[in-house]
């Protein structure tokens, strides 16, 4: 059905558009009966359905449906699997239909500056390539069922100590190529039908009403077409959010901040189009989930578990291995911790799903007929030691052919609302590591954690499994890749440092409270580790398998690129083991040109591909200037100088197997204002002057600039030629015209105002 949204809201009063703007309740947005408007019911995600009655709460307090808990994000990230993505997003948005949902709120794409931000088990990954291309692909898949998504939370929310008024502090180019690419990728990509803006301020001004964010890069640079919401109870200035590009506030303000808005539009402080267009936005998204109902869809909660079990061991990531695993199927196995029993699947807050089932990884053991005996060792929910527990496990191990301790965070420990402390495991559970890797070498221990935790002991123990916060069927999920049913293919989203203070953001986190400053610039998970050459845990993209692979034969056919087109990178990727497995391919860029703040390396490309024993699969890659570029302030877009960049593909950050060369050449030019303070280095270097001032240092040579140059002089000041060119490159015209003459320095300053005439300065 076609609607004139435009004459819709022309017959509206404007009490009703500034009531569109704002919640009916907790969860619903307002009607209009007399025009036809009807309200429809937003709900929390992104892993699953919260949907809560309208005397609900936004923390995860109170009761919700019962629903399928999936993988978090923490774990669908690291499948490194766009497909897999997509097709959680269709099945979500299949149960959104059976329960008239028009919107989910999610994916949360906001980057993992610290391991210590209590909502990191929500978000994707540090990298925002990464994250960018698998929030795109959750988007296309809940929107293929009708319903909206809610992307979130925009933007530079990367901590939840004072999260709703504190401002974080970064630089323009900090800002796009970090915290705002993935969001940028989204949209251009899928287009989500609602972005949810952060509480926190940016540079010192709340995202709420922040035209800079709001219009200027989400509308006019990127072309979002559907409505921002607040986060609830994120509204600062109601009228300055209007004139900024905020829509809907939620949960609503029971009418108060509705009148600020008809008064301003009253007394002319709010052009009464901004508002227009608010409304219009609202109710494109109401009307293309109202207009497309699914009567037919179906929640088949059963059958969604099923697909949650699948999903998570895509996802789950082998760290170490020595042999041990997979485990035999008629090994005698000791299970310890209360979360081979009871296991921690998911995160606490807006988050937590009313989980329809869950299977433990005991149960599972245990239905299968396996030779597994069980002792709590340590309880799920607390950090409390108890010696004959750890004297229980101690023993259980002994007696076994192995040992698999079930290890993570609890909810006390990391959630919504509060930060970690540290990264540290509980201590009980890291003393019964210890302990029981002194008496069974053959221990495996299995994390079930939102973000990474120190692992003092993994170089003494066998195996180690991270589950992350892998939803409603960790449990299952575990036991099948634990003894080889599913060969393991997860790779980390994020980095393991060997110490927190390892962290880039270390000395400023998270901030006094009223400002948090993102000192550490680009340098961000691995863009720090690997540019500083410092050693870590377990790197970016690292993840083991129980077979083996190999790369061979890249190739560029087009060993060039520039400003426009593309260019093909295709590698061939072999499994030489024995068992069939899932490889993921990832390709990073590397700027190769001296260019200042660069990190050694960034990743602009990732393939997860299917490969029986013996099989070999070219994967293909496609490059564009955007790949090679860092945003450049001066510039105001984005940037990459002329010259080498270096193409590298392999198993992780830190495990390259093939490196290629690709030259660029770029037709932007850098702005440049000749002043005094310009030295002759940044003139020879940029295309429109070096002409010039090569030709005035060619007609100064038989004076000044000759004796400066001469060996002589060089000579007489102890040095070489190397260090005199330095010094010329590195020298300021107000300081050459010093040293000129009055007849030379009369020809710099003639030559400074040609030179700024021919770059169009005023």
């Amino acid at each position: 059905m076609e609607r004139d949204i435009k004459k819709l809201v022309s017959e509206m009063t404007l009490e009703e558009k500034a009531g569109m703007c704002s919640g009916e309740d907790f969860w619903h947005l307002k009607k209009v009966e007399r025009l036809g408007i009807p309200s429809v019911m937003v709900s929390d995600g992104p892993h699953g359905l919260r949907k809560q009655p309208e005397e609900a709460d936004h923390l995860g307090i109170g009761a919700s449906i019962v629903a399928v808990c999936f993988p978090a994000a923490c774990a669908t990230a690291s499948s490194f699997d766009t497909e897999l993505m997509n097709e959680m997003g269709k099945t979500l948005g299949e149960e959104c239909q059976a329960e008239n949902l028009s919107v989910l709120l999610g994916p949360a794409v906001n980057i993992k500056r610290s391991p210590l931000c209590g909502r990191n088990f929500e978000y994707l990954s540090e990298d925002p390539y990464l994250a960018g291309k698998m929030a795109a692909a959750y988007i296309r898949g809940v929107q293929s069922k009708d319903v909206g998504t809610s992307m979130k939370h925009y933007a530079a929310n990367n901590q939840e100590y004072r999260r709703m008024s504190c401002s974080s502090n970064l630089s323009e180019r900090t800002f796009r190529e970090i915290y705002l690419a993935a969001f940028e990728t989204a949209v251009k990509e899928a287009q989500p039908k609602t972005i949810m803006c952060s509480y926190n301020k940016i540079n010192g001004t709340y995202a709420s009403e922040n035209h800079h964010l709001l219009t200027e890069i989400l509308r006019d640079e990127w072309g979002f077409e559907g409505y921002v919401m607040t986060d609830w109870g994120a509204v600062a200035d109601r009228v300055k959010g209007i004139a900024a590009g905020l829509d809907l506030e939620m949960p609503g303000s029971g009418g108060f901040n509705d009148a600020k808005i008809v008064a301003a539009v009253k007394d002319g402080s709010l052009d009464e189009k901004l508002l227009d267009e608010a409304v219009e936005n609202i109710l494109k998204v109401v009307f293309s989930y109202a207009d497309n109902r699914h009567p037919d869809a179906v929640f088949d909660r059963d059958a969604d578990h099923e697909k949650a079990v699948k999903i998570e061991t895509e996802c789950a990531v082998l760290l170490e291995n020595n042999g041990l695993l997979p485990l035999k199927a008629d090994a005698k196995v000791a299970y310890i911790g209360e979360y081979a029993a009871k296991p921690r699947y998911q995160g606490g807050g807006s988050s937590h799903i009313n989980a329809s089932k869950v299977t433990s990884a005991l149960e599972s053991a245990e239905a299968k007929g396996r030779a597994v005996t069980y002792v709590k060792g340590f309880p799920a929910d607390k950090d409390e030691e108890d010696e004959k527990e750890l004297a229980a496990a101690v023993q259980a191990a002994k007696e076994a052919d192995a040992a698999v301790i079930f290890a993570g965070l609890p909810d006390i420990i990391e959630s919504e609302g509060y930060d970690r402390k540290d990264m540290k495991l509980p201590a009980c559970q890291n003393k019964l590591i210890e302990a029981v890797v002194k008496v069974q070498p053959n221990t495996v221990v299995v994390l079930h954690n939102g973000s990474p935790v120190e692992t003092p002991w993994a170089d003494r123990v066998a195996a180690v499994l991270e589950m992350y916060l892998g939803g409603q069927g960790v449990g299952e999920a575990t036991d099948l890749l634990l003894y080889g049913e599913v060969n393991p293919s997860g790779r980390l989203a994020e980095t393991f440092p060997l110490h927190l203070e390892d962290n880039p953001s270390y000395l400023n986190f998270p901030g006094d409270g009223t400002n948090v400053d993102y000192a550490e610039g680009v340098y961000v998970g691995y863009r720090y580790y690997d540019t500083k050459k410092m050693p870590v845990r377990w790197a970016f993209g690292h993840g083991l398998s129980y077979t083996t692979y190999a790369y061979g034969n890249l190739k560029m056919p087009a060993e060039a690129l520039g400003d426009e087109g593309c260019v093909k990178v295709t590698v061939d990727v072999t499994n030489t083991g024995s068992l069939a497995g899932k490889e993921v391919v990832q390709l990073y860029v590397s700027d190769k040109n001296g260019t200042a703040g660069r990190p050694a390396k960034e990743l602009k490309g990732f393939a997860k591909v299917a490969l029986a024993p013996g099989e070999t699969k070219t994967v293909e890659f496609t490059l564009t200037a955007r790949d090679l570029s860092f945003y450049h302030e001066g510039l105001g877009d984005w940037y990459a100088p002329s010259g080498s960049y270096e193409i590298l593909v392999g198993h992780a950050s830190d495990e390259i197997a093939l490196t290629g060369e690709l030259s660029f050449e770029t037709k932007k030019m850098l702005p440049l204002y000749v002043s005094g303070a310009t030295t002759l280095g940044e003139l020879l270097a940029h295309p429109v002057t070096a002409p010039v001032v090569g030709q005035m240092m060619q007609q100064m040579q038989g004076g000044m600039m000759g004796a400066m140059q001469g060996e002589d002089t060089a000579e007489a000041l102890g040095t070489g030629a190397e260090m005199m060119e330095a010094m010329m490159m590195g020298m300021p015209l107000k300081s050459l015209a010093s040293f000129a003459g009055p007849e030379a320095a009369a020809q710099i300053e003639q030559m400074m105002g040609s030179l700024n005439q021919m770059l169009g300065n005023q």
